[in-house]
């Protein structure tokens, strides 16, 4: 077990996450889970995004038709996993008593045991790392540990992800902040030109403009620099 789990340090370790993005990065974390968990015939991951849980990569169709019915129901083993953080193990569907309605359904796919696990990111959870078999006691404690270990490594590339995702946003909004600054900065200057005026007066001549058209300050001073116009005057 131990030097199976370090095998599978050593293939996450080597999954590269800068540069690319979440759902490429997700479906290789998967398929290395679905090798290092011997008992699965079908792996997935859950993502749960405020209350509405989604696949976000899977290996095997099955894995993907049991999610779906468990977010049809609104509940199940993987969506318990993500919302509670608990692991949970179902050894055979058709003796499972939790969830009845969707364990005779999803065993109608073929489905007879899985293995949950939840994403823990920072002291939450975040979705469920899942694991679906076609016959009964297909997982036992190795499988929980690699999982886990797994789990892990997936809420890391999901935090790099959308951490990744905010600078972009930050230097996106900041690019746009410093435009519309120049813009502003251009428009008083030609009227303080036109009207003599200071660039606090020229400002204030560019706010009542906005505020009598209703229209965009930054609209008001982009149209005055490209037309020489100054809306409202």
């Amino acid at each position: 077990m131990t030097e199976s789990l370090g095998a599978l340090h050593q293939e996450l370790a080597g999954v590269v996450l800068a540069g690319r993005e979440l759902p490429e990065v997700l479906t290789e974390i998967v398929q290395i889970s679905h090798r290092a968990i011997p008992g699965a015939e079908a792996t997935s991951i859950t993502l749960i995004r405020d209350d509405r849980a989604f696949t976000a990569a899977f290996d095997g169709q099955i894995a993907m038709d049991a999610d779906e019915l468990q977010y049809e129901r609104g509940y199940g083993p993987c969506l318990d996993a993500g919302r509670s953080g608990e692991v949970f193990l179902v050894e055979d569907m058709r003796r499972e008593d939790r969830w009845p309605d969707y364990a005779r359904q999803v065993a109608e796919l073929g489905v007879r045991s899985s293995l949950s696990i939840p994403l823990p990111f920072q002291g939450a959870t975040i979705g469920a790392l899942n694991n679906y078999a076609r016959h009964p006691g297909a997982f036992g404690d190795a499988d929980v540990a690699a999982g886990e270990e797994v789990a892990a490594f997936v809420a890391i590339a999901v935090g790099n992800a959308e951490a990744a995702a905010r600078a972009t946003d930050d230097v996106a909004n900041m690019r746009q902040a410093m435009a519309s600054r120049a813009v502003i900065e251009q428009a008083k200057g030609i009227l303080m030109e036109r009207y003599k005026v200071t660039s606090d007066q020229a400002f204030t001549l560019l706010t009542h403009a906005s505020q009598r058209t209703n229209v965009k300050l930054r609209d008001i001073a982009e149209e005055l620099t490209a037309t020489g116009l100054l809306r409202g005057s």
